[in-house]
C-alpha cells in the first residue's frame, strides 16, 4: 500500500472518480462524507453539495468500491464559520466567496488536520481539478490541465502547512475524461449532475437568501451617479455587485455600472465605465504559500474572481499583512470581500481578501 488516504466524497461524479483512481493506484482508501445542509435537493431540483442526498449517494459509491465511509457532521460549525462570515460580509457591502473560505475552514483545512489526526490518514484527497508543484522547497498548487474546470482559486486561502497533506488526482484530467472513467467503471453517480449553487442558499441569489431569512436589515436607498445627481432607488445593497450593468432600473444617455456601494449612508453609487477603471488592487489577511522574495515578478498573474482571465502584474508592495497590486494596463475594479489568487505563470503563492 502507498499509503492510507481518506477521500472527501461529496456524492458527485468528482469526488467519486478520485476514489476509484486511488484505490487502482494502490492507496488504502476511506471515504468521508460532511454534512453541511439539510437542504432537501430531490424535492427542489436543485445543484447543490453536502446535502443529506448527496450524504446516501456517497454512501453508495463507497459501498460500490468496497470503501470504508464515514459520514461527519459538521453543519453547525459550517454555520458558524462559513454561513456567518456570508451574512456579516453582506451586512458591511462586500461580496464574500463562501467556497473559498469553506475550503479553509471546513472542507479542506480543516479536515486535512482532521482525518490527519483522528483517522490516521496519510493524506486527505479531494475530486478539485488541481495539481501539486513546488517552487524551490516550498510545495503550492498547480492550475489543472482542464482551463475550464481549474479550481486552484478555491484555495488561495488555504493554510500553506496542509499542502503536503492533499492529492489532487483529478488535476491531470479534463472533465470529459472523468466522465468517461465513471461510465467506463459503471459508478452509480456517472449520470448525476455537477453542483454549481451556493450549497446553502436552497437555489436562491444571496440577495433573496438574506432578506427572505432576515439575517441582515437592510432597507431601499438612492441611487447616485457619481457626479451627485440621484437617478433612483434601490432595493437593498445586497442585490447589487460591483461592476453590475443589468438590473438597475434606471436611465441615463450612457450605459451606467455599479461603482460603489456605501453602507454609511445606504448609497448605490453608479456612473459611466471609465470610473470602474483602476490601476491597482488591494488585498488583505494575506496567504503566502511562498514568501516574496522567492517571487519572479515578470512571471506573476491575478485573478480577483473564478474563472477572471489572469491580469500580469507591473509591481508589487506587501506592508505587513497587506499586499497593493499595480497594473500593467488599468482594470475594471475588483469586488471589495471578493478573493484576490497571486499566480507565478500557473503555480499559485498567494491569495487575500479584496478591500
Amino acid at each position: 500500500m502507498k499509503g492510507k488516504v481518506a477521500v472527501g466524497m461529496s456524492g458527485g461524479v468528482d469526488s467519486s472518480v478520485a476514489a476509484l483512481l486511488l484505490k487502482e493506484q494502490g492507496y488504502d482508501v476511506i471515504g468521508i462524507t460532511l454534512k453541511l445542509s439539510s437542504i432537501d435537493v430531490c424535492s427542489q431540483d436543485l445543484q447543490v453539495c453536502c446535502s443529506p442526498q448527496d450524504v446516501k449517494d456517497a454512501k453508495q459509491v463507497a459501498s460500490y468500491l468496497g470503501i470504508k465511509h464515514y459520514t461527519i457532521d459538521w453543519e453547525d460549525l459550517f454555520k458558524r464559520e462559513v454561513i456567518q462570515d456570508f451574512v456579516d460580509s453582506y451586512s458591511k457591502g462586500l461580496t464574500p466567496n463562501p467556497c473559498v473560505v469553506c475550503n479553509k475552514k471546513i472542507k479542506t483545512g480543516r479536515l486535512a488536520r482532521y482525518v490527519n489526526l483522528f483517522l490516521g490518514a496519510d493524506y486527505l484527497s479531494t475530486g478539485h481539478y488541481i495539481r501539486k508543484s513546488q517552487i524551490e522547497k516550498f510545495s503550492v498548487l498547480q492550475r489543472g490541465i482542464d482551463p475550464k474546470k481549474d479550481q486552484s482559486y478555491f484555495m488561495a486561502l488555504l493554510e500553506p502547512s496542509v499542502v503536503d497533506l492533499l492529492l489532487f488526482p483529478l488535476g491531470n484530467f479534463t472533465k470529459k475524461q472523468v466522465r468517461e472513467i465513471a461510465q467506463k467503471y459503471r459508478l452509480p453517480v456517472s449520470s448525476k449532475k455537477d453542483s454549481f449553487e451556493i450549497c446553502f442558499t436552497g437555489g436562491k441569489s444571496p440577495a433573496d437568501y438574506l432578506n427572505e431569512n432576515n439575517l441582515i436589515n437592510e432597507s431601499s436607498g438612492k441611487i447616485r451617479h457619481i457626479s451627485g445627481i440621484n437617478l433612483g432607488i434601490h432595493k437593498g445593497l445586497s442585490y447589487y455587485t460591483i461592476g453590475q450593468r443589468r438590473g438597475l432600473g434606471i436611465r441615463w444617455e450612457k450605459p451606467l455600472y455599479v461603482i460603489d456601494k456605501n453602507t454609511k449612508d445606504n448609497t448605490l453609487l453608479v456612473g459611466e465605465e471609465e470610473f470602474l477603471l483602476v490601476d491597482k488592487v488591494t488585498a488583505v489577511n494575506i496567504n503566502l504559500f511562498v514568501p516574496k522574495e522567492k517571487w519572479n515578478l515578470e512571471r506573476i498573474y491575478i485573478q480577483g474572481r473564478y474563472n477572471q482571465k489572469p491580469i500580469p502584474v507591473k509591481s508589487i508592495q506587501i506592508d505587513k499583512n497587506k499586499i497593493e497590486i499595480f497594473f500593467v494596463e488599468k482594470q475594471k475594479k475588483f469586488s471589495p470581500g471578493q478573493i484576490l489568487a497571486v499566480y507565478q505563470e500557473d503555480k499559485l503563492i498567494a491569495g487575500g481578501t479584496i478591500v
